[in-house]
């Protein structure tokens, strides 16, 4: 099964993502930093410490861990953590944020000589994977080269179960080398037994994302923030975080119809890729609608729509608004991660396809700390709620109920623990 798997994958290196990592290289000028994939410069700062290797994707994930990352440090500073991620966005977060890591690279292109070639070097006592990373070369190996390999904060989308479960026979195989499964869920739970994983080695331990650690920011500081973007502390600012393609035009129809009664509104949308800025402008542009980028505002700016064109700041903007949108949910994306205008007690809107994060979803709404969008009149509402004691009570109900999901990162650190004193 690996042989022909790596022979995919070399297909698809040749045809689908050579062509893609070319387009990123002209249109954004940006390098895929192969020789880092390759294992270029791997043994510089290796020490001979016992070490853990984490794993995550992209920017959710890479933050998802921060919090976790810095913990095992305080517990255990004689622990090296070495830290892997597939994307370039990945890898800037990860550089600015997991200061506790010991050593940041790229994870290695999945064949079995590249992906040993780093385990050789690295010498992990524990390999750890974040959410649902399962590349099957990459797990083989550090089944034979680990005493522990560890999925931690798992998840399963409905879009992954049905693959997963439409090829189980082959997905046993892959998650057979992984000795032990934390998810977030229960519902996570029953689909990885579905698929043939054995009870006994799934447990339920919360979602690492609800015990994120985000700056506080005193009343002062947030004026100081509007003031360089020149926010008027008049305005109510709506923040539509992560959107997607299809979703920025209803967001601005919507966002047009609700000026008309309230002039003190202001949006500030962060599109999910960068390379969707230029998109994202021309289309404020077609709205009539006065739009300014981040990176380009001064606070003697005007402007009625501003573009988060920079990566890794969202969270700071969320903690300056009045009201928060979810993207990747109006559009059937799956949604994104509500849980960084909770923890800034905001009061939380998304659309209907929230299918990514649905547990979440249903206990935020049930809790009455959020609420769903599900077409342009719920849009125009949303933009047009005066009642600011609905919407504080709505931002403490997201605090409370962000609060009561907490308590996964100890259970993890157990697990890993558990593990290394096997080495």
């Amino acid at each position: 099964m690996h042989i022909l798997y790596s022979f995919l994958l070399f297909l698809s290196l040749l045809f689908y993502s050579l062509p893609y990592f070319v387009r990123i290289k002209l249109i954004r000028g940006e390098s895929f930093f192969i020789r880092e994939r390759l294992g270029h410069n791997l043994n510089k700062g290796i020490s001979e410490k016992k070490s853990i290797w984490f794993h995550a994707v992209s920017v959710g994930e890479v933050l998802s861990l921060q919090n976790l990352i810095k913990k095992i440090k305080e517990k255990h500073p004689d622990w090296q953590i070495h830290f892997s991620t597939l994307t370039n966005t990945g890898m800037r977060v990860a550089r600015e944020k997991l200061t506790d890591a010991d050593h940041l690279f790229f994870v290695p292109m999945d064949f079995a000589f590249l992906v040993r070639k780093f385990f050789r070097a690295l010498k992990p006592s524990v390999f750890v994977l974040a959410e649902s990373e399962f590349w099957p070369n990459l797990i083989r190996e550090a089944k034979k080269s680990t005493d522990g390999v560890l999925l931690i904060n798992g998840r399963i989308s409905p879009r992954s179960f049905k693959k997963y479960f439409r090829f189980r026979a082959l997905t046993k195989k892959v998650l057979r080398d992984i000795d032990l499964f934390l998810v977030q869920t229960s519902e996570d739970k029953a689909k990885l037994e579905r698929i043939g994983v054995s009870s006994e080695l799934v447990r339920v331990a919360g979602n690492l994302k609800a015990e994120i650690d985000l700056p506080s920011f005193t009343p002062e500081e947030i004026l100081g923030i509007k003031e360089k973007m020149s926010i008027p502390a008049s305005k109510k600012v709506v923040v539509a975080g992560s959107t997607r393609n299809g979703e920025e035009r209803k967001l601005l129809e919507s966002f047009v119809k609700a000026r008309r009664a309230r002039e003190d509104l202001v949006l500030i949308m962060a599109p999910r890729h960068p390379e969707r800025f230029d998109e994202v402008e021309k289309l404020c542009q077609e709205f009539s609608l006065q739009a300014a980028r981040k990176t380009q505002v001064t606070p003697n700016s005007q402007w009625e729509v501003l573009i988060l064109d920079t990566i890794g700041e969202l969270a700071r903007f969320y903690a300056l608004c009045d009201l928060a949108f979810i993207g990747g949910s109006l559009v059937p994306w799956g949604g994104h991660n509500l849980l960084e205008p909770a923890f800034y007690s905001k009061p939380v809107f998304f659309g209907p396809h929230m299918k990514n994060f649905a547990y979440l979803a249903e206990i935020f709404a049930g809790a009455g700390a959020a609420r769903v969008a599900h077409d342009g009149k719920d849009l125009v509402e949303m933009f047009l709620m005066r009642d600011e004691r609905t919407l504080s009570e709505m931002g403490r109900k997201a605090k409370d109920t962000l609060i009561s999901l907490q308590g996964a990162t100890e259970k993890t650190i157990q697990a890993i623990e558990d593990m290394m004193t096997v080495s």
